[in-house]
């Protein structure tokens, strides 16, 4: 019997109804079900052939479990070693290498020493920066907000130098990229699942949390052809398997504002029945497919383009 298993941890609508959806499938030889760990023994597999993760971004146990989990041969949904490796100031980097349109970024060093450094430990930094310069590049109004992590936390909207400095100041240890504002008359999150299934929703970021999902516009065919594109070379350089994509649209041009989401909010209350009920199934499919996949004690992983194509030899 092969095992698909989903970690998770407050979440309750969206892990369930997988599990469920799943099992209801009656398919042969494969079952769901909430991963339990009793114990974590190196080098031992998990005993999943495929595992959905939702909370190792918030739990470092977890993370390094699911390490060994992939390193014995199970096909871990999103790939644990190359999220730990991503940033969103890393992502807006390789977008500007493959020709996808994102906001002018840059990143800051942290307003206050990291623990156990010192000013001599940035002795290759300049200081102070060249504010004036970033500052031209970027424009105001502008958003500041970490360069990693996500759910809306400390993100700021600044008007202008002086409110720069004085929100700066207050960030602490974070490392913090500064961006452009876009001004958008569309705004669309999109789902991708699987390098190739991709559900676009209509948007709207300014809207309370719960009212997210309720907008007055809708994409053109023309529109959702050109999303598409973006989204699928997006995941597919990053090599993520569930993954949201937000575009903003200025000028008719998508801007990629937000695509490192790879434990994507999927519950019943915020996306909305008709989403959720794609997600799941989607989901439930995708994650059976990569079962019938995976063969055992192999890399069952996902590597993006980015990755193999640094791994390929240097030809002279």
């Amino acid at each position: 019997m092969k095992k698909i298993g989903i970690l998770f941890g407050k979440e309750r609508s969206f892990p369930m109804a997988f599990v469920e959806r799943i099992n209801s499938k009656n398919i042969s030889g494969i079952t769901a079900e909430p991963v339990h760990i009793s114990k974590a023994v190196q080098g031992e597999p998990s005993g999943y052939s495929v595992i959905v993760d939702r909370i190792s971004q918030d739990v470092p146990f977890y993370r390094t479990w699911l390490k060994n989990a992939a390193l014995t041969g199970t096909a871990v949904i999103n790939n644990p070693f190359w999220w730990s490796a991503d940033d969103k100031y890393f992502n807006n980097c390789l977008m500007t290498q493959i020709g996808v349109p994102v906001p002018k970024t840059v990143i800051l060093p942290s307003n206050e020493l990291p623990d156990d450094t010192a000013h001599e430990s940035f002795s290759n930094l300049e200081y102070p920066l060249d504010w004036a310069s970033m500052f031209k590049y970027v424009g105001f109004p502008a958003y500041m907000k970490p360069f990693e992590g996500g759910g809306w936390k400390n993100v700021y909207k600044l008007r202008n130098a002086d409110e720069f400095f004085e929100t700066h100041n207050e960030t602490e240890q974070l490392v913090m990229l500064l961006q452009e504002e876009i001004v958008f008359t569309e705004y669309y999150r999109c789902y991708c699942i699987g390098r190739k299934y991709i559900r676009i929703m209509s948007y709207e970021p300014r809207n309370p949390h719960h009212l997210r999902y309720v907008a007055d516009f809708k994409p053109s065919a023309e529109r959702v052809a050109q999303m598409q594109e973006i989204v699928l070379k997006i995941n597919q350089y990053l090599g993520y398997d569930f993954n949201t994509v937000e575009l903003a649209v200025r000028d008719g041009v998508p801007y990629a504002i937000d695509f490192c989401n790879p434990a994507p909010d999927s519950e019943r209350t915020s996306v909305g029945e008709e989403n959720f009920e794609w997600v799941v199934e989607t989901m439930a499919n995708y994650a059976i497919e990569r079962t019938m996949e995976c063969k055992p004690g192999l890399d069952n992983l996902t590597w993006g383009e980015y990755i193999k194509r640094s791994a390929l030899p240097v030809r002279n």
